[in-house]
């Protein structure tokens, strides 16, 4: 099984960026599909999960719906959309999957290696 991130750049303090986590070897929409993230550092933090069977979103955190998460089961890919980018956001984002659901106490059993996003005028 692999997750492969895509979508990272260099974007200004206001702007969106899309991200996305293709999945091969397993049919991510029957996981519990999470994005994490990374700055500089800083110890890795949850941000949002989309769980397997109602598609319910669950934020780690109050104050993050300015991301959105959404799966495209025809193509096996889950892509988080960030709006009103804030410095503060720079970093390292990541995918994961766990098979049991959504969860913030449970490690992921599948990783992508991750994309660097950075906000920055």
């Amino acid at each position: 099984a692999h997750l492969v991130e895509s979508g990272g750049g260099l974007v200004q303090p206001g702007g969106s960026l899309r991200l996305s986590c293709a999945a091969s070897g397993f049919t991510l929409r029957y996981y519990g599909m999470s994005w994490f993230r990374q700055a500089p550092g800083k110890e890795r933090e949850g941000i949002l999960c989309i769980g397997p069977s109602d598609g319910t979103t669950y934020y780690k955190a109050s104050g993050q719906d300015r991301f959105t998460i959404s799966i495209d089961s025809a193509n096996n890919t889950m892509y988080l959309q960030m709006n009103r980018l804030k410095p503060e956001d720079t970093a390292v984002y990541y995918c994961a999957a766990d098979g049991h659901g959504c969860s913030w106490i449970r490690t992921p059993h599948y990783w992508g290696q991750g994309t660097q996003v950075t906000v920055s005028s």
